[in-house]
């Protein structure tokens, strides 16, 4: 009886797939040990805030939060530089760094935009400059300095002064603008300074005065000044000391004000 022998064709087969399955273990076992050697160890204690939020979604955040402010000083600059009439939303979105649809998101209008600028670079202001005149403790007429003195730090000397100017320039063109300007500012402003100078009449530290006019001492100044900056001091080569001006100028108004002679501030040297 012949025994049956193994044919090459029999065997073949076995060992084809005896070396696949040695090749596929050994890609496993391949990407295993990548995998576990380069994967940084996850830590076991649950996610915090700091983890769940990317940084850049807070700085977005505080991104978006920034924008009004950004785009109030980007408005700032522009209506200062081009006035009302010239300055377009475009620019101020470019200037901002955000887009026109992204403006028009908190501003629903140019007019509006210009409304909001003003409240936040003066009408604002108002109210705190109320209550520290209702709680000042000093004569009238140092509340009086204090206030020119105020007034040159929180607006003379910064660029918001330059809205005088555009008012001045536009107001007769735009007369929406001019009547907010009006409400908001000058009979605010007005108000303040009447309070003032009733408060040195009452005390009987200042003469009594028409207070109508008499305002108008108090405004005149302030006025120059703003116009000096940004329009009549680019014509003229003599040079102003805001703080030296309105010195001299208070010292002249009190003059005239004052029941007796009112202590007059040494010159700056």
């Amino acid at each position: 009886m012949t025994s049956a022998a193994t044919s090459p064709s029999a065997s073949k087969p076995c060992s084809t797939i005896g070396t696949l399955l040695t090749r596929q273990s050994l890609a496993f076992f391949a990407v295993v040990f990548f995998v576990v050697t380069t994967v940084p160890h996850l830590p076991d204690e649950p996610l915090t805030d700091a983890t769940q939020h990317p940084p850049a979604a807070g700085r977005r955040s505080r991104r978006k939060e920034a924008r009004p402010g950004e785009l109030l000083e980007a408005a700032l600059d522009l209506f200062v530089e081009k006035g009302f009439a010239a300055t377009r939303v475009e620019e101020v979105a470019a200037r901002a760094g955000v887009s026109k649809g992204t403006l028009f998101l908190y501003f629903p209008s140019k007019l509006e935009l210009f409304k909001a600028v003003v409240r936040h670079n003066i009408a604002g202001r108002f109210d705190e400059w109320r209550l520290t005149m209702e709680h000042f403790e000093g004569s009238s007429s140092e509340l009086l300095r204090e206030c020119f003195q105020v007034w040159w730090e929180r607006i003379g000397a910064t660029k918001a002064s330059g809205i005088t100017k555009l008012i001045l320039s536009e107001a007769g063109n735009f007369p929406e603008l001019a009547a907010f300007y009006r409400q908001e500012v000058i009979a605010v402003g007005q108000e303040l300074i009447r309070r003032i100078l009733q408060r040195g009449i009452d005390s009987g530290e200042f003469r009594p005065v028409p207070l109508d006019y008499a305002m108008y001492l108090v405004l005149a100044p302030m006025i120059f000044l703003m116009m000096w900056r940004h329009s009549i001091g680019l014509c003229t080569p003599q040079t102003l000391a805001p703080e030296e001006f309105i010195r001299v100028q208070v010292d002249n108004l009190l003059l005239g004000l004052c029941t007796r002679p009112s202590p007059l501030l040494p010159s700056s040297p």
